[in-house]
């Protein structure tokens, strides 16, 4: 998993990433230096700029700038109230790690940005949500170098952290988990205040807006997403990085600078986004409109390729355990339906009842289908549907001979490092077949044709702990275990 040092590269000019072949650190004055500083300006003015720039956010929904800004401008003015700022530098997608880089070793470029709507917003202050001690030091660095008002708020590091009611939540002081219900933060956000709230290469962006005008800035990239974008390379490319690239440049051509190919497919979009196949993958350029005619989303710049020496059913089992242990666990879809489609990926890829398996993900998949109190479990469907949409020729590979033959690398990256809790066990002179530890980790363990645990192969992840240890207390025969990874 690649986190703030994670290799830089560029295709075209380096904009965000400028300086930073030869500084590890960008600091005041060297910013200064590189980027000058964006005059301040009124909201409407900072309005028609991003308008004119055609800015969008670089989180994942790609929603219109201009329109987030005049959203809260226009709450503000309603409730005669001050607004706050929020740069949501969370980024607790294991596949992604732009933002750190970005806050690690150019903060004041997004500070700048984050400081222009400030002004403009006559915001009370700046927040700035991490969940990395390396860029929370960075960035508290940085505002103390230039005397902001502003202050850094450290949240667990979850994949739902990054959620914008999640993120809202965790610097109210509440947990950090989606509140269940829409709020817009920008009528309702920190302290009860109209809050802007956008990642951290969106507000880089808008300080480069503003430096260079809307002409100079749309004179890279297509004319509809002008400009470059930030985009986290990594599952089989032999040499993952953080990769400033054209928008409407070729996909292959980054997958060639970072030593990957399409293989048998590319996840686009990162894990709530989709699957793509290697013909549509080699076709597909760096855009949002491009992605989706390919049936993907550039969402928040992830680009996995999975290559050809690892079993992609296998891997998507994987990552679908992953995501299910990382909800909310407070809506149905989520404790259920998640823990099912993971568990149907899981039979799928080892060849247990593969037809029924297959059945049983689609349905799944279906059921959960905008029934959450978030977009996580819309997410995860979307990643295992695109996922046998994609690996056609594995899928028939499994139905037909219960494998594709290959090992499962775990090229994919997982939170927690790739970290395991241990390998459960059955003492089988005591097991009755109770079915309990298969109604608590549900999706991971199945019962048999004659009433008894199937046990995964392998390890228990350590987002699963919790529930792995809680079936092991609650065995009524006690004989679950959950064997360490050290022990002997």
């Amino acid at each position: 998993m690649m986190g703030p040092d994670a290799p830089v590269l560029q295709i075209g000019p380096a904009r965000l990433t400028r300086g930073l072949d030869r500084h590890d650190r960008i600091d005041w004055p060297t910013h200064q230096r590189l980027h000058g500083r964006p005059k301040p300006c009124y909201a409407d003015e900072l309005i028609k700029l991003s308008a004119a720039g055609l800015l969008c956010g670089r989180g994942g929904a790609a929603f219109p700038f201009a329109r987030k800004l005049q959203a809260v401008a226009d709450a503000a003015a309603r409730r005669n109230s001050r607004t706050v700022v929020v740069i949501n530098g969370t980024e607790g997608e294991p596949g992604s790690a732009k933002d750190k880089v970005l806050l690690t070793r150019a903060p004041h470029l997004a500070l700048d940005g984050a400081e222009l709507a400030a002004t403009a917003l006559n915001a009370r202050e700046i927040v700035v949500g991490v969940t990395d001690d390396r860029v929370a030091a960075s960035v508290d660095l940085a505002i103390a170098e230039r005397g902001l008002t502003a202050r850094v708020v450290r949240l667990p590091e979850r994949f739902i952290t990054g959620e914008s009611g999640a993120l809202i939540r965790g610097i109210n002081g509440n947990r950090a988990i989606p509140p269940g219900r829409k709020l817009r933060s920008s009528e309702s956000g920190v302290g009860g205040l109209p809050t802007l709230l956008s990642n951290a290469e969106t507000f880089a962006q808008l300080a480069l807006l503003a430096s260079l005008g809307p002409e100079e800035y749309r004179s890279v990239g297509i004319p509809r997403e002008p400009g470059t974008v930030l985009l986290t390379v990594s599952g089989s490319a032999r040499f993952p990085a953080v990769v400033e690239i054209p928008t409407g440049a070729p996909l292959v051509h980054l997958l060639d600078l970072c030593g990957a190919n399409p293989g048998d497919g590319v996840l686009v979009g990162g894990y709530h986004g989709a699957w793509l196949s290697r013909e549509a993958a080699t076709a597909a350029e760096v855009s949002r409109e491009s992605m989706m005619e390919a049936g993907g989303a550039l969402g928040a710049g992830i680009i996995m390729p999975i290559g050809r020496r690892t079993c992609p059913l296998g891997e998507c089992a994987r990552v679908a355990h992953y995501l299910a242990g990382e909800s909310a666990g407070q809506c149905g879809p989520c404790r259920v339906g998640l823990p099912d489609i993971a568990g149907a990926l899981s039979g799928l890829a080892a060849g247990h009842d593969t037809s029924a398996a297959l059945a049983a993900l689609r349905r799944s998949a279906q059921l959960v289908r905008g029934r959450g109190a978030c977009g996580h479990p819309d997410g995860v469907a979307r990643f295992a549907l695109s996922a046998i949409d994609a690996f056609t020729s594995d899928v028939a590979d499994h139905l037909t001979r219960g494998t594709c033959g290959r090992p499962m690398l775990g090229l994919l990256p997982v939170g927690s490092d790739g970290r395991t809790a241990g390998r459960l066990e059955v003492d089988w002179s005591r097991c009755k077949g109770h079915g309990l530890c298969a109604d608590i980790l549900r999706g991971l363990v199945r019962m048999d044709a004659y009433g008894y645990p199937l046990l995964p192969t392998d390890p228990i992840s350590a987002q699963l702990e919790r529930d792995a240890r809680r079936a092991v207390a609650q065995c009524p025969s006690l004989a679950l275990r959950l064997r360490r990874p050290d022990s002997p």
